[in-house]
């Protein structure tokens, strides 16, 4: 089978393409013959060796998957081969054939397809859990969201709608702003060429955000954490500007306001219960509709560097997804 494959760390053009033997399934553990693979930008970094978890090299990237099962090793109930699936592996997707824990698996609601899948699991289980359980999110209150037309972005403002709350999109162009209206957001914000605090206390009448969504960090955190309302709460997802932001906490203090850390993938290891009803939550509101995964562009598995680059370059709405014939 063939595998992308980092061997050195670097920027996107130094992944090579490789013939290697097909996995087994251990005990526990599934084969997937994979369909497609969702491109994120954790990958970017992984393979740069600036993201928080280093697996050693030589390694493939990818993070989530869809696919068939192919084999299903021994003590593994409630799957068999030829079952459809959706896998998070943390790296090692970005192949035609990737072996995982069959607690990592979730099945495919009835109508979704294998690019949706592969476009699913990561961006909006992560908004799920930053939402619903790390910000507590209620009906009424507003949502803003920074980053919006990325794939946790519009997971974000799909979840936020489906709570009830009112959600406040920002992006850089307006390109990036229709996508965002179009998967339900209430207003927008071009921060490149709007004053981010001025348009955010137009938006509520001064009151400001009860919770901030963060996935870009950057220049971008200061404004939107002084503008956020009593009580707020900031969450910390991600840093896509490159830049981690230096807050002065005199801030959480005067608004009694809290930053909250959102480190989806740990969550996944350390509590499976919540973690497994939040797989079930998001399958649910999909199969109601409310959930409609943004495929921008599909590239072949061999062209994993060009998507990768993509990413890098922040030019991508929604989600990039490899596809495997």
């Amino acid at each position: 089978m063939k595998a992308v494959i980092c061997e050195r760390y670097g920027p996107p053009d130094s992944l090579v393409v490789r013939d290697l033997p097909s996995p087994r399934a251990g005990a526990g553990e599934v084969v997937i013959s994979v369909r497609a693979a969702g491109v994120n930008f954790p990958d970017v970094l992984i393979i740069e060796n600036k993201y928080q978890f280093k697996p050693p090299l030589p390694f493939s990237p990818g993070s989530e998957l869809s696919g068939v099962i192919k084999e299903v090793g021994d003590g593994v109930n409630g799957w068999r081969a030829g079952d459809r699936v959706m896998a998070f592996t943390t790296y090692g997707a970005f192949a035609e054939e990737v072996k995982v824990e069959a607690t990592r698996l979730a099945r495919l609601p009835a109508k979704m397809s294998f690019e949706e899948a592969a476009a699913f699991v990561l961006t909006y289980a992560t908004s799920d859990h930053a939402l619903r359980d790390r910000a507590a999110l209620k009906t009424g209150e507003t949502l803003l969201v920074l980053g919006a037309a990325g794939g946790v972005g519009i997971a974000a403002i799909e979840i936020g709608k489906a709570l009830g709350a009112r959600v406040i999109a920002c992006a850089s162009s307006e390109e990036k702003l229709a996508v965002c209206r179009e998967h339900g957001a209430d207003a927008t914000i071009n921060y490149a060429a709007e004053d981010l605090r001025e348009r955010i206390k137009a938006l509520t009448e001064a009151r400001g955000p009860d919770v901030v969504y963060d996935a870009v960090g950057g220049p971008y955190t200061e404004p939107a954490f002084r503008s956020i309302a009593w009580r707020g709460r900031l969450l910390v997802v991600g840093f896509a500007a490159g830049e981690i932001p230096k807050l002065p906490l005199n801030l959480a203090l005067l608004k009694g306001a809290s930053v909250v850390g959102v480190f989806w993938g740990d969550f996944g290891r350390r509590e499976p219960k919540p973690f497994a009803e939040s797989l079930r939550q998001i399958a649910t509101w999909y199969e109601q509709g409310k959930l409609r995964p943004h495929v921008s562009e599909k590239f072949p598995l061999e062209k994993a560097a060009e998507a990768l680059k993509l990413m890098a370059a922040r030019k991508v709405k929604g989600k990039v997804v490899l596809t495997v014939s």
